[in-house]
């Protein structure tokens, strides 16, 4: 894993964890510095990265990102791609 997969990896892991603990829907003023980092670190990655971890980032599938990092097999969604 690259320096800046790992990086991403860290990012996503935090947003889930966000997610998951917090105790009322509405808005979190670290998500748009989150999403903002994670769209720099995609724009980053090198030539050779795995084209199904770009589809997931690009699309936003955040979830399926994370699980790719962690070498475990995103459940199939309805991305026709």
């Amino acid at each position: 894993m690259t320096d800046l997969e790992t990086e991403l990896l860290t990012i996503l892991r935090k947003l889930d964890e966000t997610a998951r603990t917090s105790p009322a829907p509405g808005p979190r003023p670290d998500l748009p510095v989150a999403l903002a980092r994670i769209a720099d670190l995609t724009r980053r990655l090198p030539a050779g990265t795995s084209p199904e971890l770009l589809h997931f980032l690009h699309k936003r599938s955040l979830e399926k990102a994370r699980l790719f990092l962690e070498a475990r097999d995103p459940e199939p969604g309805a991305c026709p791609h």
